[in-house]
């Protein structure tokens, strides 16, 4: 693969419109390069060269994250994993609420065993945070891909070094809004996803979750309503945890 410097000379990724345009997020993207490649392109322009980083740096320790084929100022490159989303495969109940839980923390479980990479900064920009390991901060059942090589995680544009309690803390809280929204459909599913979530996680999210409340607070991806909700959300969690550590 060619370093991150180096000027694409893929012309899919040369063309203002590269391909098929699959989907958009918040801050980039995806469009079909071939049935293999996918193009994610940050329409704020940013850097991708410490994403890339970070996936080189994933794969090399095993952690199941899309491949990076080429990189190059605001566009990465990568394999296109094919399979349902988590959240896809719960809405057509082909895994359980349950089962879904536990691969959540199984997922984190494998992701803070990889320290950060030496010198690496948040793929989202600003300073380093203090902590060891690496955290995806948006962890959730539809950031994980279901392939038939298994589950992989994607959509890295928030991680950043730090510990392992604020990663948990925030897919807690992820989970957690959609429970405490009192006119959501599926509040009694996220209540069932969240309790098995919390019950499998090896760390505890209560340490980090005020400061996970307020980074969720403070983003400014959330639609009308949602803001309102994160902290019940955290109130939540608090009790969940509490009568789990009575059982």
């Amino acid at each position: 693969m060619p370093p991150a410097d180096v000027a694409p000379t893929d012309p899919a990724r040369a063309a203002d419109v590269p391909g098929r345009l699959l989907t958009s997020g918040a801050s980039a993207d995806i469009y079909a390069v071939d049935d293999d490649r996918v193009l994610r392109r940050y329409r704020d322009g940013r850097d991708v060269a410490p994403e890339r980083l970070l996936l080189d740096h994933l794969a090399a320790h095993g952690f199941p994250a899309p491949r990076v084929d080429d990189a190059s100022g605001a566009d990465l490159v990568m394999e296109w994993l094919h399979g349902p989303t988590m959240l896809q495969a719960l809405g057509a109940g082909e895994m359980s609420l349950h089962d879904a839980g536990e691969l959540l923390a199984d997922l984190h479980r494998q992701l803070h065993a990889v320290p950060a990479p030496e010198g690496w900064r948040p793929v989202g920009g600003g300073d380093a945070a203090p902590g060891p390991t690496v955290v995806h901060l948006d962890l959730h059942p539809g950031t994980v891909v279901l392939t038939e090589r298994g589950p992989y995680v994607v959509d890295w544009s928030h991680a950043r070094p730090a510990t392992p309690d604020i990663d948990v803390a925030v897919t807690a809280l992820l989970i957690a809004e959609v429970v405490v929204d009192a006119g959501g459909d599926y509040s009694q599913a996220a209540r069932a996803l969240l309790a098995s979530f919390l019950h499998a996680s090896d760390d505890s999210p209560l340490g980090a979750l005020d400061e996970a409340a307020a980074m969720r607070a403070a983003d400014p991806a959330l639609v009308p309503g949602e803001r309102e909700l994160v902290q019940d959300a955290a109130v939540l969690i608090r009790t969940l945890v509490e009568l789990t550590a009575r059982d």
